[in-house]
């Protein structure tokens, strides 16, 4: 399988950003790292193992970018304002830098844009879908967190609150809310066992309100031997993403 290892430069992070790169054609696809925040995680965990072929025939293109999750949902120490300008200097890398880079690299300038994760990766994945819907048309979220003050706690913070999908999609309509039904589709996958709580719950919620508001969705909830685990989320991955590549 042809990879790459490359460091973007990202004004917004002000330094130099980890991305692995798999595949030689096919449409973009964004895989998000889950807690560690590591680029080449989808890598270490098999991943790619059952990706393989898909890769391997140009049906599609990984861009695996680390994250700052550390600095952001998984900092107990810093005050909500710094976590948020940290998470807004990652969405300026994403927005501004990986993007771009993505349809320069795939020769396709309206490529639209797929993004999947498991665990927080999903957190990514459903949060860049339902602020960016334009960019980001579908979207795979495996064992996610959506109440995201289960993490940072309770704060009356703007910024926490427009990445909180639970708090600032049931407030959506107008404008807001067409822009989500015209433009971007969201997959919800979570199982019901080992090390799945608060992930399953929530998965549900916003499952059920995605079809309250219209906002295109589906979402399949998995038995209770599915564990919040890589061997899981390699089956789930395997199952979905070639039905959302088409």
């Amino acid at each position: 399988m042809h990879a790459r290892h490359l460091m973007l430069e990202s004004p917004a992070m002000g330094r130099k950003v980890h991305l692995w790169c798999y595949g030689h054609y096919g449409p973009p696809v964004i895989a998000f790292p889950s807690a560690a925040g590591f680029a080449h995680e989808w890598d270490r965990h098999g991943m790619f193992e059952v990706l393989g072929p898909l890769v391997r025939a140009g049906k599609v293109k990984f861009y695996c970018p680390e994250s700052n999750v550390s600095q952001v949902w998984t900092d107990k120490e810093s005050s909500i304002a710094a976590r948020m300008q940290r998470h807004r200097a990652y969405e300026g890398f994403i927005l501004d830098t990986l993007v771009p880079f993505i349809r320069e690299d795939c020769r396709w300038e309206g490529a639209p844009m797929t993004a999947v994760g498991c665990s927080l990766g999903g957190t990514y994945a459903a949060l860049f879908a339902l602020k960016y819907p334009e960019t980001f048309r579908r979207v795979l979220c495996m064992s996610g967190r959506y109440l995201t003050t289960e993490l940072t706690g309770k704060h009356p913070d703007s910024d926490l609150y427009f990445n909180n999908p639970l708090a600032f999609v049931p407030g959506l309509h107008g404008e807001a809310l067409e822009r989500l039904r015209r433009n971007t589709h969201l997959t919800l996958v979570c199982g019901r066992g080992a090390y799945e709580e608060g992930c399953i719950e929530e998965t549900i919620a916003l499952g059920q309100l995605l079809e309250e508001k219209g906002i295109p969705s589906l979402t399949d909830i998995w038995g209770r031997e599915s564990r919040h685990d890589w061997d899981w989320w390699q089956r789930q991955v395997a199952v979905h993403l070639p039905r959302l590549l088409g």
